[in-house]
């Protein structure tokens, strides 16, 4: 198995150092996703505050708006576009934006596929229980052991070390092999890497 595992893995590159460490992170902000819910707080004006959950289709509604676009905004740029609005009904609304439940645009999240206790899994007998494909929202200096936890491990039937990370570089897709059994089951550190929104891991079959 292990020389089947080499040669299978040598046909993606491991992931490249500078995109190993959580400094890859440093430019990441969450962006507003729908089912989010978020806090709206605007100073001296508690009618106009409270806490609104974003629509499916990214819009959310206020005292004072009806249909504000908040779908791929930061809570920054919703609180300006906010005060913007606001400004017509008001004299100078100061708003500030807390996101209190996390959903994530697809962009930003994290999803794994295959062999994992939250993927696919395998048809087989035989231990271990598969809940379907899993997304996960990204988070600030997520790694790979964070995610692993998250969806509860592999399953019994997986080729770990024959995993793949689909990242997007610059709206380019590129595939990298990850060593997943040596993370876990060997406690190799240096295979914990650092991901990034978006990221798609792929978790195939072990064939016995």
């Amino acid at each position: 198995m292990a020389s089947s595992g080499c040669a299978f893995n040598s046909k993606y590159p491991p992931v490249p150092p500078e995109q190993r460490s959580l400094s890859a992170q440093e430019s990441y902000l969450y962006e507003i996703a729908p089912g989010d819910a978020v806090n709206i707080f605007v100073w001296a004006f508690p009618e106009l505050s409270g806490t609104v959950p974003v629509r499916p289709d990214g819009m959310l509604t206020t005292p004072l708006i009806e249909d504000m676009p908040a779908s791929g905004k930061t809570p920054s740029e919703l609180a300006r576009d906010l005060e913007e609005e606001m400004a017509l009904y008001v004299r100078s609304p100061i708003v500030t934006v807390i996101v209190n439940k996390f959903v994530g645009l697809p962009q930003q999240q994290v999803r794994v596929v295959g062999e994992a206790m939250g993927g696919s899994g395998s048809s087989g007998g035989g231990g271990g229980s598969s809940r379907g494909p899993a997304a996960v929202p990204f988070r600030k200096h997520m790694t790979l052991l964070d995610l692993m936890i998250e969806v509860g491990g592999l399953t019994p039937f997986a080729a770990g070390n024959k995993s793949i990370l689909v990242r997007f570089n610059d709206g380019e897709r590129v595939e990298y092999s990850v060593r997943i059994d040596d993370l876990l089951r060997k406690g190799d550190m240096s295979e914990n890497i650092s991901l990034l929104p978006g990221d798609i891991l792929v978790i195939p079959e072990a064939w016995f």
